[in-house]
């Protein structure tokens, strides 16, 4: 435990909603606001002396971190382990809510070479795919969290659809997505392959259309191929760009040595304040490597 803190904004992360995306932010006092990170907009902060836990979100209302403890530059999280391990058992994801009430929607998620099978309450919208940087998906049916949580194993069971993608595997999309339209095709595909399945009961099946997520993003139909990722911040760094494309919870910056991928998790928790905009990108990076087919994950590959 540490009394010693800067006082200073620290980001939460990034927030996807139905109308964009914004940088969430913790005030000195504890509030929580937003900034829109639009495309084409200028990003230039300077990282301050130290990096805390942000803390947790309970019921719709932050908690803060009691310890206010450190958080090592190489984490890729913002939240200490006592704070993480609070959150994940409020957490839909790990089955420790299945008395949850709210209305709960199975969906699948475009992933470039692979479609993933998920779940995500209905009043989320389309925010759960967007947090997680699908490039397409499809709405297939609406119902109770166990029913939504039964249609989904059986997905992956009798589809082999996976629940999860890795990073590298999403990344590596994003160098060449494709079309809105070969994308549709495949979920609409799988859809009808679903339709035939004996499912479960507690889901109304919906008529939804596939959706397209990359204007969102600013992802163009040919790809983003950065060639630099910055490393984990350290104090007095500066990071600044123009915001090209943001999904998930990467940004593409614009940067005299090239296109540079940030990953915004190495930002939670750090002090930061406002930097000049002519300020120059004085985080350390590192060349990203040529781009090569990653290893299939556990499920259904869609090929084109």
């Amino acid at each position: 435990m540490t009394d010693v803190r800067t006082p200073a904004w620290r980001p939460t992360g990034l927030v996807w909603s139905r109308t964009g995306v914004a940088l969430e932010w913790l005030s000195p006092v504890g509030e929580v606001r937003a900034s829109s990170l639009d495309l084409g907009s200028r990003l230039s902060l300077q990282v301050g002396p130290d990096r805390l836990c942000v803390g947790l979100w309970w019921d719709g209302r932050h908690v803060p971190c009691a310890a206010y403890a450190r958080i090592a530059a190489e984490a890729k999280s913002g939240q200490c382990g006592s704070c993480a391990a609070i959150a994940r058992s409020r957490s839909v994801a790990t089955d420790t809510r299945l008395d949850d009430p709210r209305e709960f929607a199975v969906y699948l998620a475009h992933h470039g070479s692979v479609v993933k099978v998920g779940i995500t309450a209905t009043e989320r919208g389309p925010a759960r795919l967007l947090e997680q940087g699908a490039l397409s998906s499809l709405f297939l049916s609406a119902g109770t969290l166990l029913s939504a949580r039964r249609s989904e194993a059986l997905l992956t069971t009798a589809l082999g659809l996976p629940q999860q993608v890795r990073t590298a595997r999403k990344r590596a999309a994003r160098l060449a997505p494709g079309t809105a339209s070969a994308r549709a095709a495949a979920l609409t595909d799988i859809a009808t392959q679903a339709a035939g399945l004996d499912w479960p009961p507690g889901q109304r099946r919906t008529s939804a259309e596939p959706v397209d997520h990359t204007p969102v993003y600013g992802l163009p139909d040919g790809g983003i191929t950065p060639v630099l990722e910055l490393d984990p911040l350290r104090a007095g760094a500066a990071i600044s760009g123009d915001v090209v494309c943001r999904i998930g919870r990467d940004l593409y910056l614009t940067s005299p040595h090239g296109l540079t991928l940030f990953d915004t998790g190495l930002l939670q928790g750090w002090a930061l304040s406002r930097a000049d905009d002519g300020t120059p990108l004085t985080a350390q990076t590192t060349a990203v490597a040529p781009p090569r087919t990653p290893a299939p994950e556990t499920g259904c590959d869609v090929l084109f």
